[in-house]
């Protein structure tokens, strides 16, 4: 009996990866199937940390099922494309029409149809490093080459224009911008965004405004819209209801088009065309839209006192209570990308860390090393756990750090955090 033919996969595939549920997620529900104690910090699930969606968001899906079960229209209903028109207009994008939105399945369903629409074989996209995996996966998907522009961390993760523009060549078609960012938690302030409009004004480059955290600011920081800086430049802003809702699961999520009527109608005739080749969003998550942007309840949970930052500030204190661990504090979004002094633990790379840190503790992190090319020793934890969440998963970090200390160095304190608790 002959064996048959090994079934080939696409080559492109090679340079796509997904670690927030790759291999080492994989390893962690095996470990849970087994009856293995698994602390996970790896994904940006509100929903999943005691923090529930208002019930009117809920209600406002359960009461409309009858009414959702045909397919709307390929851009999403009128009513939740006018909502999120009205919303963007009150940001300061006045220009915006219920035409201009784009509804879909999440940010991770209409960030590839944008790039699917924009790109051609080899074709550059600009994103920033470290960034938010699915981008730089989007890219190569799409049949793109990305080419990341460093965030720096010594500048409090902010990049710099000017290098930017350096990276730039005649295959470059867009650049990416993820502010607030995932995963470091900066919020890039106006004068950065109006050096990267400009590189895209200068070249003729479609900018991708990523700003599904924009409603997740600390300490009175102001997130401006990068269509703002851009009002002449082709620029879709990107967001949604999984995280300011907290209702990941239903999938529901919007790009908004600015600056792209004139010369950008060529790419939106393409948008239109792709766009229709899924038919259409999700319809019962479609009639949560316009409550939901009603809503306005993360300043509640981001103020002081609130849950958000009373989570961020105490997983911040307990990461500087271990030596040689270093974090620029966030001031948006919910997590923090802590680097870990290398000549003070012996740790290998990123993945290895990582993955013994999960064999050895228990603990799910995502390393540094799958967010894009950034200096080693970092690695990605959400800030959304309770207190006592995040006191035994730095106990569990405390105690991994300790069996790698180089000989000589100050002691990580190995105390258990299950008296601390976060002040009000």
């Amino acid at each position: 009996m002959t064996s048959s033919p090994r079934i080939r996969t696409a080559e492109k595939l090679s340079g796509v990866s997904y670690s927030l549920r790759g291999p080492l997620a994989a390893q962690a529900e095996q470990r849970r199937a087994a009856g293995q104690d698994v602390l996970a910090l790896n994904l940006g699930d509100p929903a999943a940390h005691g923090l529930p969606p208002a019930r009117e968001v809920v209600r406002a899906v359960r009461d409309h099922l009858d009414e959702s079960c045909g397919y709307s229209s390929a851009a999403g209903l009128p009513e939740a494309r006018d909502a999120v028109a009205q919303h963007y207009r009150g940001k300061g994008l006045h220009t915006v029409r219920p035409c201009d939105v784009y509804l879909g399945n999440g940010v991770s369903e209409l960030a590839p149809l944008s790039l699917h629409a924009l790109l051609d074989s080899r074709d550059e996209v600009l994103i920033p490093a470290p960034d938010y995996p699915m981008w730089t996966a989007s890219v190569v998907m799409a049949g793109g080459r990305p080419v990341h522009y460093p965030c720096d961390e010594a500048s409090a993760w902010y990049p710099d224009p000017g290098d930017v523009a350096r990276r730039v060549t005649d295959r470059t078609r867009a650049i990416v911008v993820i502010n607030p960012n995932n995963p470091t938690g900066a919020v890039w302030p106006r004068e950065v965004l109006d050096g990267i409009a400009d590189v895209a004004r200068r070249h003729g480059l479609v900018l991708l405004a990523d700003e599904i955290y924009a409603d997740f600011l600390y300490e009175g920081t102001r997130h401006t819209p990068l269509a703002q800086c851009a009002p002449d430049v082709p620029c879709l802003t990107f967001g949604g209801l999984s995280k300011r809702s907290r209702i990941p699961g239903y999938r529901m999520g919007w790009t908004v088009l600015t600056g792209c009527r004139g010369a950008g109608r060529d790419y939106v005739a393409a948008l239109d065309t792709v766009a229709s080749l899924r038919l259409c969003p999700n319809v019962p998550a479609q009639r949560a839209v316009a409550v939901a942007l009603s809503i306005d309840d993360t300043a509640a949970l981001t103020s002081a006192g609130g849950q958000l930052r009373l989570r961020r500030d105490h997983l911040c204190r307990l990461l500087a209570g271990l030596p040689g661990v270093h974090t620029v504090k966030p001031h948006g979004a919910f997590y923090v990308f802590p680097r870990i002094t290398r000549d003070r633990y012996r740790l290998g790379d990123d993945d290895s860390m990582a993955a013994h840190l999960l064999h050895e503790e228990g603990l799910f992190i995502v390393p540094g090393s799958s967010l894009g090319p950034v200096p080693p020793g970092h690695l990605r934890l959400v800030t959304l756990p309770p207190p006592d969440v995040l006191n035994e998963a730095v106990t569990r970090l405390g105690r991994f750090l300790e069996r790698r200390r180089t000989p000589g160095s100050q002691k990580p304190i190995l105390r258990r955090f299950a008296d601390e608790v976060p002040p009000n």
